[in-house]
Order: C-alpha cells, then sequence, then structure tokens
C-alpha cells in the first residue's frame, strides 16, 4: 500500500491566513438551495443556446445584421485558464464580469452565449511532467523512497514579480505561526500533493496527457459550484490531442503565413539555454512580458595593461591577441565625449574568446548572451580564457572609439552591476550625471581609489546642444545638489532629465553628424561604429527572465517562425480600431485599457510563433516546430460557434451533430464557415460535409460572431489582448473584429497580495465551499470593477450569508401574514417607498449597463434592503400594516435585480415563494417608471432631515459637556421643535440670478468656468456663505432637479406636509414626548405652530434663523412627561 503521510517539508502547507468561520447552519441552507438549483439549470439545459436554425430562417433569406437584430443576441469570453492547476480567486473575478454581463443580457432577451475551453498548450504541462517522471525513477511510483528534508530559509518569500501566474509548477508555504521561515515544496509531487491530489494518484502525471485528462473535469466541476451559465457543450482542450481544434489552428498558420504575417529570419528572442528554445510569456516563471534590448557594444581595445592584469593574464593568450573591453551602451551618438571606462571592482571577469586572436573582456553573463548571438566564432559555447577581478583591470590603458581623448583609462565604479550590459561602461560625463559624479569623486580622491589624479581629469567636452546647456550633465548634477555617486535619487531624476532633453530636443555639436538632432544622428553614429569594425550589435533580457524549468534565459539570434506584428499596415489597422474615434472601434471600458493598448501598439514588433519542446499543433509547413502557446490562443472564440457540430467531447473523439470527421476540416471549410470565402460548389466535392451543414456552421458563426466582450486581466494587454486584436483584423472581415475588450486588475485577498507563500491564498472551490456561490459572487461584485487592483474581502462574502438567511427567512413569514393592508396605496409611507424601489431598479440597471457591479449590487442589494427596512420601520411607527402589494413587489423586484450577480437565492425566492414555473433565469428586467423627482426628493429630505435631527441633539450635547449649555438632560423627557421656513435670506437673491445668467437649462450645464463663476462671486460679496449656497444649488441641477423649480426655488415636493408625516416616527426613534413644528420668517420672532391648528407661538431659539427652505434646524428642550 502507498505511504500517504504528508511529507514533512509540507507540514505547513495547511496554514493559512484566511478568515475562520464560526457557525455554518445559515450558510449550509443557502449552499443547499444552489446545489438544488445548479441540478435544475443543468436537467432544463438552462445555459445552452443556438443561433436561428436555417430551416427557420434560411442561410440567404436575411443578413447576418438582420438576423440579430430580430433575434438578440450577447457573446462574450475569458481567457481561458490554463491547464496546470486549479482555478483561484483572481480567475473567479474575471469570469465573474462576464458572469454578470451575461446574466444582465439574458434579461434583456438576449441569446447569451458563454463557453469555455482549457488551455494546454505550451511549456509548462510538459516542464512539470518531465520533472515528476525523472522523481518517479528517483523515488519510485508510490514515492516511497523520498527521505524527507526541510529547506529553509531565512525570511519570508519575496513577493512574485510583477505579472507572475500562479500554478502549480511553483510553490512554497509559510512554516509556523510565528516563524519568518519559509518551507518550499522541493519536487513536483510535494507541489501536487500540496493541492489536494492523492500520493497514489500523482505518478499518472508524468505523462502530460495526464493534466489534461484531470484538471479540465475539475475546472467544469469548480465553476458549476460557482453558478456560472457556461454552455458546457462548446468546452474543448488545445494541442493536438483535439484534432479539430489541431486543424483549426493549422489553418489559422496557414492563412497567417499567406498573409505574409509570418515570416521566417534572425530575430533577437528571449532564450533557454536549457529548454533549447526560445522562452515565450507563458513559458516563463519570473519576467513575463520582458523584451530583449539591443545595445550597441563598444571594442575598446587594450594598449596597456594594468599591472596585476597583465600578470592574471599572462601565459594565457596568444602572442599579439587583440583584447578588447566591451562597454554596452544605448547612447553610441554620446561616444565622442568618453573620458574614461568604468568597472566594477568587487567583479570577476572573464576573458572570452571572439575569434582567432580576438578576446572580449566581460562578465560571465554577458558572455552566455552573446554566445547565441553570432557574435563568438562558435555558436553555443562561450569559450574562456582566463579570470580577471574588476579591481586588477584598474589603470589599463585603451582605445576609445570615436573620443577626442583616443585612449582613456579604466577607473572603478562602484554601481556596475554584473546584471545590467556586460559589467563594463564607458564614461561621458559631458551627458550622464552618474559619470559626472563619479569621475568628480575619483578626482577628490584619487589615493582612497588607487588611481592617479589625471586619469579622472580629462576635459569634459560638450557634444550636444540642449536647450538647457551643452553640459547637460554637470549642469543638472548642480542644481539637484549631488554631491556624490551616493545620491542616487536625485542621480535617477537627473538621469532622465538628462536623455528626455538630450534625445528629443538635441543637436549634434561634433562628428560627422554635426548639426542633426540626436534623434535622426543616433541610428547613423550606430551605423558607423559597426562599419568601422569599433562596435557590435549585442542583445539581452530587459530584466531578469526564469524559465519553468528554472532556467536563466538569454537573449538568442536565431532563424525562427515569427508573426510580424508591428508591421506598419497592420500596426495602424490596430491603432485605428483601438482609439475608436468614429464610435464603431473598441470599447475599452476604460481610459486606462485603451491607453495601454496604445502604449503595447508602439513597441510591441516580432514574435516568435514557435518552439520545438512542450505541448501544441505542429507547425503546417516546418512539422518540427510546435505553435506556441500565445500564438494558438488568439482567435479561438471563433472556434467555440462550431464545437457543437464538430465534436461533443473534450477530446473531439466523439463526432458532434455535423457528423464530421476531423480530416474533413480542411482550410478551405474554415474560410468558408468564417465568411473569409463565399460558396462554392467544389466545396462539398473537396470535404465530403454536406451543403446544409456547411451552411448551418456558417450561420453559427454569422450569428454570435462578433465577439461582444472578452475580459482579461491587465496583464495579458501586452500580450495575449494585443495578439488576439491583430489576429483578428488579419484573418476576419471588418463586422466580424471584436467590440469590446474589459481588462481588471489582479485581485487582493483581504486587502493584502493573494500569495500561496504567506497563506493568504483561496481557490475558487476553496471561496464557494467556505461561503456559498452567491456570498462568493456578491464579494467578487463588490471587490471593485476599474483596471486597479481589486479586493476580496472575506468578510462581505461571511455577511451576506446572514444578509441572504435573514431576507429569506423575512420573505418567507411576511407571505404568510394575513394583516398586510391592501387597498389604495398612502401618500407617505407607500408613496416613497414605492417611488424608491422604482429609482433602485433603474439605478441598478444603469450600473449594469455600464459593467460597475460594485454599483449595481450597492443599489441591487444594500439599498434595496435598506429601503425595505426604512419602510418597515416607518409604518411600524405610524402603527400602520406593511401595504400587501409593496411587500410582493418588492420580493419580486428584489429576486430580479439579483439575479445577475445572486442567482441561486433569486431563483429559489422566484419559484418556490413567488410560485413561477419557468427559472427566473429567463425572466426579463422588471419595467417600472421612472422615479417621480418630487418623491424622490422628499424621499432624501426624510433621510436627510432625521440624520441631522440626530446630529443637532449631539451638538447640544457638546454644548453643555462644555458648559455653554445646562437645561438640556438627554436621560429625561424631551421636546424637539422643527423650524421650517417657506422662505429664502434676501441675501441669496443676488446669486440666483447669478446662476440664472450662467446655467444652460437645454444641457444642464454651466456656460462659464468655474474660475471665472468664482471670481463673479467673489466680486459680489459674502464669499463665506455665498459659495456653498451656490454649489448647493449647482448640486441639485446636475442630480436632475429641473431648473426652474432650482432656480425659481422652489421645493419639489411639499415641505409642510412631509414633516407632520413624519411626526409619529420621530417620536418612535427618536424617544421624544413631543415633536412641535413651527413655520418661521425672516425677522419674525413669532412662528406658527403646523402641529397645533397654526397658532401663533413666540419663537426663542437662536437656531430658527438658519432655517432654509428644505433645510430646517433643530431645538432640544426638556418637558414634563
Amino acid at each position: 500500500m502507498a505511504d500517504t503521510t504528508v511529507p514533512k517539508a509540507l507540514e505547513a502547507l495547511t496554514i493559512s491566513k484566511t478568515k475562520e468561520l464560526k457557525g455554518t447552519e445559515k450558510r449550509d441552507t443557502l449552499i443547499a438551495i444552489e446545489k438544488k438549483y445548479q441540478k435544475k439549470w443543468e436537467e432544463e439545459h438552462v445555459f445552452e443556446v443556438d443561433a436561428p436554425s436555417i430551416d427557420e430562417f434560411p442561410l440567404e433569406s436575411i443578413s447576418p445584421e438582420e438576423l440579430r437584430e430580430k433575434f438578440p443576441k450577447f457573446f462574450g469570453t475569458i481567457a481561458y485558464p490554463y491547464m496546470n492547476g486549479r482555478l483561484h480567486a483572481g480567475h473567479a473575478f474575471s469570469f465573474s464580469k462576464i458572469e454578470f454581463f451575461t446574466g444582465f443580457a439574458r434579461m434583456q432577451g438576449k441569446r447569451c452565449l458563454f463557453p469555455l475551453g482549457y488551455h494546454c498548450t505550451g511549456l509548462p504541462i510538459k516542464a512539470s511532467a518531465d520533472k515528476l517522471a525523472k522523481e518517479v525513477e528517483m523515488f519510485g511510483a508510490d514515492f516511497s523512497g523520498y527521505k524527507p528534508e526541510e529547506e529553509e530559509e531565512p525570511a519570508p518569500a519575496e513577493p512574485a514579480p510583477k505579472g507572475q501566474k500562479e500554478d502549480l509548477t511553483k510553490f512554497s508555504a509559510k512554516k509556523g505561526k510565528a516563524a519568518a521561515k519559509t518551507v518550499k515544496a522541493k519536487y513536483q509531487f510535494q507541489i501536487l500533493q500540496s493541492v489536494g491530489i492523492p500520493l497514489e494518484e500523482i505518478h499518472r502525471f508524468a505523462d502530460p496527457q495526464y493534466w489534461l485528462k484531470y484538471f479540465p473535469p475539475a475546472c467544469k466541476q469548480d465553476l458549476t459550484n460557482f453558478g456560472a451559465r457556461i454552455d458546457w457543450r462548446r468546452q474543448f482542450v488545445t494541442t493536438d490531442a483535439n484534432p479539430y481544434y489541431d486543424a483549426f489552428v493549422r489553418w489559422q498558420m496557414v492563412r497567417l503565413k499567406e498573409l505574409e504575417k509570418i515570416k521566417f529570419g534572425k530575430r533577437y528572442t528571449i532564450y533557454s539555454i536549457k529548454d533549447g528554445q526560445p522562452c515565450m510569456d507563458h513559458d516563463r516563471s519570473e519576467g513575463e512580458g520582458v523584451l530583449p534590448q539591443e545595445y550597441t557594444a563598444l571594442k575598446l581595445k587594450v594598449i596597456e595593461w594594468a599591472p596585476k592584469a597583465a600578470e592574471a593574464i599572462k601565459g594565457k593568450l596568444p602572442e599579439g591577441a587583440s583584447v578588447y573591453l566591451c562597454p554596452a551602451t544605448l547612447r553610441p551618438e554620446t561616444m565622442y565625449g568618453q573620458v574614461c571606462c568604468f568597472v566594477g571592482p568587487s567583479l570577476t571577469y572573464g576573458v572570452y574568446k571572439a575569434r582567432e586572436n580576438e578576446y572580449f573582456v566581460i562578465t560571465e553573463r554577458a558572455a552566455r548572451n552573446m554566445a547565441f548571438q553570432s557574435i563568438f566564432e562558435k555558436d553555443g559555447i562561450p569559450e574562456k580564457a582566463a579570470d580577471l577581478q574588476g579591481s586588477d583591470l584598474i589603470g589599463t590603458l585603451v582605445n576609445a572609439p570615436l573620443s577626442f581623448h583616443r585612449e582613456v583609462r579604466v577607473l572603478p565604479m562602484e554601481t556596475v552591476l554584473a546584471t545590467k550590459g556586460t559589467g563594463v561602461v564607458t564614461s561621458v560625463p559631458s551627458d550622464s550625471p552618474d559619470d559626472y559624479a563619479t569621475v568628480t569623486e575619483l578626482a577628490k580622491k584619487p589615493d582612497y581609489y588607487g588611481i592617479k589624479k589625471e586619469w579622472a581629469e580629462l576635459e569634459i567636452i560638450p557634444i550636444i546642444q540642449t536647450p538647457t546647456s551643452d553640459l547637460i550633465a554637470p549642469y543638472l548634477v548642480k542644481k539637484l545638489k549631488i554631491n556624490s555617486p551616493k545620491d542616487t535619487k536625485q542621480l535617477a531624476e537627473a538621469k532622465e532629465l538628462a536623455y528626455k532633453e538630450g534625445y528629443y530636443q538635441g543637436v549634434m555639436k561634433v562628428g560627422d553628424f554635426a548639426g542633426e538632432k540626436v534623434e535622426v544622428a543616433k541610428p547613423k553614429v550606430r551605423e558607423q561604429l559597426i562599419k568601422n569594425g569599433d562596435a557590435f550589435p549585442y542583445s539581452e533580457p530587459e530584466s531578469k527572465v526564469v524559465s519553468r524549468s528554472g532556467d536563466e534565459c538569454t537573449v538568442a539570434l536565431l532563424d525562427q517562425w515569427y508573426i510580424d506584428y508591428g508591421e506598419d499596415s497592420w500596426r495602424q489597422q490596430a491603432l485605428e480600431y483601438v482609439e475608436n474615434k468614429d464610435g464603431k472601434g473598441l470599447e475599452c471600458y476604460s481610459p486606462d485599457t485603451q491607453h495601454a493598448f496604445k502604449g503595447v501598439l508602439a513597441w510591441l514588433k516580432q514574435w516568435a510563433c514557435a518552439r520545438t519542446y512542450g505541448l501544441g499543433s505542429k507547425l503546417p509547413w516546418d512539422p518540427q516546430f510546435l505553435v506556441e502557446s500565445l500564438s494558438d490562443s488568439t482567435i479561438y472564440m471563433a472556434y467555440y460557434t462550431l464545437v457543437p457540430w464538430l465534436h461533443k467531447d473534450l477530446f473531439g473523439r466523439e463526432k458532434g451533430k455535423g457528423n464530421i470527421a476531423p480530416e474533413q476540416m480542411i482550410d478551405e471549410v474554415w474560410d468558408y464557415v468564417f465568411c473569409r470565402t463565399e460558396w462554392s460548389d467544389d466545396l462539398v466535392e473537396k470535404s465530403g460535409i454536406p451543403k446544409e451543414t456547411l451552411q448551418g456552421m456558417r450561420r453559427d458563426f454569422q450569428y454570435f460572431y462578433p465577439l461582444d466582450l472578452r475580459v482579461s486581466g491587465k496583464d495579458l494587454i501586452p500580450n495575449h489582448l494585443t495578439f488576439f486584436l491583430y489576429n483578428h483584423i488579419a484573418l476576419f472581415p471588418r463586422e466580424y473584429w471584436p467590440k469590446s475588450i474589459r481588462a481588471n486588475g489582479h485581485l487582493q485577498l483581504n486587502g493584502e497580495k493573494m500569495s500561496k507563500s504567506t497563506g493568504n491564498f483561496m481557490t475558487l472551490d476553496d471561496v464557494v465551499r467556505k461561503y456559498g456561490a452567491d456570498a462568493a459572487r456578491v464579494a467578487l461584485a463588490d471587490a471593485g470593477d476599474g483596471i486597479t487592483d481589486s479586493n476580496f474581502v472575506e468578510d462581505v462574502a461571511d455577511n451576506t450569508i446572514l444578509r441572504f438567511y435573514t431576507n429569506k427567512e423575512w420573505i418567507e413569514e411576511i407571505i404568510k401574514d394575513d394583516k398586510l393592508r391592501t387597498g389604495p396605496l398612502n401618500d407617505f409611507q407607500d408613496a416613497l417607498f414605492d417611488n424608491e424601489m422604482n429609482a433602485l431598479v433603474n439605478e441598478a440597471k444603469k450600473y449594469y449597463e455600464e459593467t460597475s457591479y460594485k454599483l449595481a449590487l450597492k443599489a441591487a442589494h444594500y439599498d434595496f434592503l435598506n429601503a425595505r427596512d426604512t419602510y418597515r420601520e416607518a409604518c411600524n411607527a405610524a402603527g400602520i400594516p406593511l401595504h400587501k402589494d409593496l411587500v410582493f413587489k418588492y420580493i419580486r423586484l428584489q429576486a430580479l435585480i439579483l439575479t445577475p450577480i445572486a442567482p441561486h437565492w433569486a431563483d429559489y425566492v422566484w419559484r418556490e415563494i413567488l410560485g413561477e414555473k419557468e427559472s427566473i433565469q429567463f425572466a426579463r428586467w422588471p419595467e417600472v417608471p421612472a422615479a417621480d423627482p418630487a418623491l424622490t426628493a422628499a424621499r432624501e429630505y426624510v433621510r436627510t432631515t432625521s440624520s441631522n435631527i440626530n446630529s443637532a441633539e449631539a451638538a447640544q450635547l457638546k454644548k453643555m459637556a462644555k458648559g455653554r449649555q445646562s437645561d438640556f438632560d438627554p436621560k429625561k423627557p424631551k421636546k424637539l421643535t422643527i423650524f421650517m421656513t417657506e422662505s429664502f435670506p434676501a441675501w441669496q437673491a443676488k446669486y440666483i440670478e447669478l446662476l440664472k445668467k450662467v446655467w444652460d437649462p437645454a444641457t444642464n450645464t454651466q456656460k462659464i468656468e468655474d474660475k471665472e463663476l468664482n471670481g463673479r462671486i467673489a466680486k459680489m460679496g459674502e464669499m463665506k456663505k455665498a459659495m456653498p449656497f451656490v454649489q448647493a444649488l449647482k448640486k441639485r441641477l446636475r442630480d436632475g432637479e429641473p431648473a426652474e423649480t432650482v432656480l425659481e426655488r422652489k421645493l419639489a415636493f411639499d415641505e409642510k406636509k412631509t414633516l407632520l408625516a413624519m411626526v409619529p416616527g420621530l417620536k418612535r426613534t427618536a424617544g421624544l414626548v413631543a415633536v412641535q413644528i413651527l413655520a418661521v420668517t425672516e425677522g419674525s420672532k413669532v412662528g406658527i405652530d403646523l402641529t397645533n391648528n397654526n397658532v401663533e407661538v413666540e419663537v426663542k431659539a437662536p437656531v430658527a434663523e438658519s432655517a432654509l427652505p428644505g433645510q430646517p434646524s433643530f431645538h432640544f428642550e426638556n418637558v414634563q412627561a
């Protein structure tokens, strides 16, 4: 029997920082409802949607546009998940955006298609399977040969780099509750065991195909438990494991090549030496989005070695060999100003053979890069002749190409990095603040640095004229008060300023290109250096890249197949579509998203589309290569429309309703069904597919395409989402290009980054088991909607359980209440509640349409509950039962407007409480009247006045505490006097007249700028009280109150009537013995008592003077009970 004990290295993997639940009875009740309705939806095929058939509407009898108009549709997708692990809460966040959109679109009467496939292409699965195969050899199929060991590190795991994906190829966990140590799963079998896979099953994952069998069903189950509205008939796996999808990808590649979008040639690419192939974004465990950075590597020939360096290389190089220090620069145009060459004194350099009798002094890292860029004589083999310490190189004399100082010395620079460039840096202090600060420091302390003073004092010659100076670096160092190379913050600022001004506004003062702009001269200088043999091109990763196999990647210059993204005409098409100037392009929902796309389109260039290792489809014309994972996943949304015709299972082993074999899906068939070509009679003969079937497939594509919404994390904008746009533009007619992309931020958990290593991590299964589907969905809706990072708060999910359970209980009780009122609605409690429900339904609709789900949730759930509770309290205070019609309207509307977000709870209420026969998933969005502005204003007045009364009592208590008032004791019986007035103070009239002149009622906008308006107010005096008054009026106007009401100084409701109706409620909620309402006028000492037959009474309280129409004032006093 297999040993199933948990290895010692995994003991801490159960430690979690997530919330601990106390009681689960209410949750379990709601989950039972969810399971019941998930089963019903599956049995009723609720989410299976098809296009109108050609039997109903023959293909040529109606255009696709007319068909979509007659039968509105919505088609939305997310980036299909990668199948090397379970879905986590971050996946669920992206899913939720399509979920909510789909739920709302169904309620608009649209046929809604939300399908899902499973991405299996690329390196991660294969690399993990291969690692596991080796572990099976080492430890046996039951891993009984493993000897537990613990690897500890002295500090917590560092945060994952930006853009890094969570997956099963990397896992670490915190050990213990207090110990600041990290326990890491060293082996692949430990990683799989840590996510709940039984030890006896793990050896099967040594076969990469087993991952494809195991994780897709788990993914489907997780999303079914989540209540996802997915048409599961359309699921599939990628790679040649599914021959239909394989044929689809091969067609795509062939057509791109025919369009000259795929090309072959040498290009720089991120490369894994260990894997022996390019390492694209999805192949990386670190460094996603990192590109090759191309430098100009100079050849500074050694003229005279420093003594220690001469001794170190003695006898190791051929007689007469030329040796070059090779600094890599991004600014070849500044080489005229070289005064020295820097090395890191603590770094170790190698002397590498470039070719016969020619050697380069560079770091080992640079040599690894150069070895794959046709720089060395032998590709792939950096041949090292000797090692040199940086400190031994100090004082070496080298030739400096182009410089006015033909010979310069090698000097020390402490900030030189072995991880950037070649470890050798050329110094141009005229234009580099870092260089100027360093040579200045060296000249000040030559003995300390072990150099001769004159080595650091060569003349600094102006080479570039900028608007500021022709010696921009010295100027900025002095201006920013930089005193030494240790002033890193100021130096970083100075570097950015110097580069921007020099490149964009600089003009060359010297050299063959004097008088030319720097941006024009730069490539010319580079070309001249290379042509003269004084430099060569060199490239390396912009920052660290690590492959899934654990290899730190280099840059290689390879002959390879690549997609020519960035080609001018193609890029321009994409840019115009993203800019959407005519309103017929791409909807991005956010200016930040659109800006991100435009930025990527500006820099994105050629992309390697093939590799030799991993899983995938073979390149049709060069089958030694596989199509890489970001190239076979750009237009698969079109494939979803055809899946029911092609196959019934994930792997395409069972034919679909079209009875089509994979080999029948020839390229011409894909062209026809995707509307790239028109009907040809020989298509039936070539493919063997009946005409009716081909037309049916074309109908499904025509109807569901274009894709209405694509949702994905913002980290996919630099690759997948931009490729998605490029490929659609290349392969499909304009009418089938994607209509919108919604990019969301990353998801935090309880305000912190999700991380397995810290225990702050939850899978989707964890979330749904812990809180149930609807509570999880509410917390995801509440998490946020923008491109910035959002936050899943477990307390929100936990509190939602209580809200849903309590609301369900209340609804079940109230419908049995035989004392509910019937007959006409009254004009206060009933009218206000009815109107507020109408307002919230329309408000929720607006936010659903805008995909602002946090605000939609607020209106549809939180505010709707508050409206009900306020109505209950108001009726209770007035001593009247709730009105039956409004109770049932509330129940019905609450279920309907929550359906997109919480469908299980909604369907339970809909069917089991309201007795509806068909699922609420088929219900339409409720049509309610527009809110009555007068009732809305009255409701807001009631809410504000109630709040202000509480504040007024608190203010009186505060005065009493300070000894300024002693005649009010809140513990004794108390009376509230409310002062209201129907006339505005006379001083306000002139500001009303000013606002009438500058406000345009037709457009509901201000005719002049705020600055000008404020200036006019200031000239009129009384600025302190006039400004808040004017701002309040403008807010009322912008909130939709009619201009004739606001500017004629009228209230939209009857304030006297509203206050009198509030009296019973105020007595109860504020614990008052009496409430008196006095109508007062400016300057009068007498008020009319509205609560006592309109008798005149003397007004003594000073606060009476502060009353305004719609803004009463309040006074509390003690009375006899």
